[in-house]
């Protein structure tokens, strides 16, 4: 195998613009909402599970090249990819991430090294230099924060090494620091959780959001798309409460007892992942509430958040789709052929509620 060569280059067109350039569609069984039917593929293959997924260089918008970039054509069967993972995999999320990615390695016959971070991120900073240092060629990383990256974009570059991130965006330039971002658009989720806050509300009360970890774009994106929808649509449902609960089921439980506590006649709980929100179930259950006295939605689409829709808990679950392995392997490949590649690519992510949680549990995970 030809190591990779690169000369990196600064331009205009190397600055990251943000937009939805690739959908990845899926045929696992999801439910589609209405406001998907206008983010249809170009063009698509179909992975052993039945996904479609969209070609990385399908749209419009800002794309990447390996010239672009800097560097040699690679053949990916011959190198060697690295695959940082943040957060334990105690959360379903992460478990379905690694395993996607573990899987679509497998079937392409490329060696693949693992590290997690266990939801330590001077730790994820490490386990990467440590992928460099055994000889990963190409770059898979799941940021658990958005900055602090600078230690290993040095190091890659001095390496040659391309990075496509996944679910997170880093504080970077594309196309110089990194390929490409793979991952849901966070501002429509927060859109569409409000949507079924609203309705499940019927637009008036109070609400509170359980902020996920700070210093990362997604909890960012899904707080401002939740917030403008509500500010535009629901001018009668005041957001009087928001603290973070880390992504973690026990944070989440906690700050909602002291929600309860606080304000006890809150409306609606939206949690900024299933997680926090199993765990604002846990201490609504625990303070005696009945299900549906308090309205909660939340974004991931686990199996264990779509049961609580069909228990009663929950009103309804915007899915952040973790399976990355096809389009992420697809994208490297493209890339090290000399193709171009989008900067941002969006993975089409689906929802449950009332009306297709029953029918669809299977088909979370």
């Amino acid at each position: 195998m030809k190591p990779i060569a690169v000369v990196r280059r600064t331009s205009a067109r190397h600055l990251l613009a943000a937009g939805l350039v690739t959908s990845l569609a899926l045929a696992t069984g999801c439910t589609k909402s209405e406001d998907d039917s206008d983010n249809k593929p170009s063009a698509s293959q179909q992975d052993d599970a039945g996904q479609v997924v969209a070609s990385p260089a399908a749209g419009s918008g800002p794309t990447c090249t390996i010239d672009a970039y800097g560097g040699q054509k690679l053949d990916l069967k011959g190198a060697t990819v690295g695959f940082s993972q943040s957060e334990k995999e105690a959360n379903p999320f992460r478990i379905a991430e690694t395993a996607s990615i573990k899987a679509e390695a497998k079937k392409r016959g490329i060696k693949l090294l693992t590290a997690n971070a266990q939801s330590q991120f001077s730790k994820q900073i490490s386990d990467v230099q440590d992928l460099i240092a055994k000889g990963a060629n190409l770059l898979v990383i799941a940021p658990l924060n958005s900055d602090g990256w600078e230690p290993v974009l040095r190091t890659a570059a001095a390496k040659h090494i391309p990075i496509v991130t996944i679910d997170r965006k880093i504080n970077a330039t594309a196309c110089k620091d990194y390929v490409s971002f793979i991952g849901s658009d966070f501002v429509e989720q927060g859109k569409r959780a409000a949507d079924q806050m609203i309705e499940a509300t019927g637009g008036n009360g109070e609400i509170a959001i359980l902020l996920g970890a700070a210093g990362n774009n997604v909890t960012t994106e899904r707080t401002k798309g939740f917030e403008d929808r509500i500010k535009e649509k629901a001018p009668g449902l005041k957001i009087v409460f928001k603290q973070t609960g880390d992504f973690a089921r026990e944070k989440g439980q906690s700050v909602t007892e002291n929600l309860i506590q606080s304000k006890p006649g809150i409306t609606g709980i939206y949690a900024e992942n299933d997680e926090m929100g199993i765990g604002a179930v846990n201490a609504l259950k625990g303070a005696g509430k009945k299900p549906g006295d308090v309205k909660i939605v939340t974004v991931d689409g686990t199996r264990n958040a779509v049961q609580q829709i069909v228990d009663g808990w929950i009103s309804g679950v915007i899915e952040s789709n973790p399976r990355f392995g096809p389009l992420a392997f697809q994208t490297l490949d493209t890339f090290t052929k000399g193709d171009k590649v989008s900067q941002d690519i969006v993975i089409k992510d689906s929802s449950y509620s009332k009306s297709n949680a029953q029918s669809d549990l299977n088909k979370a995970y």
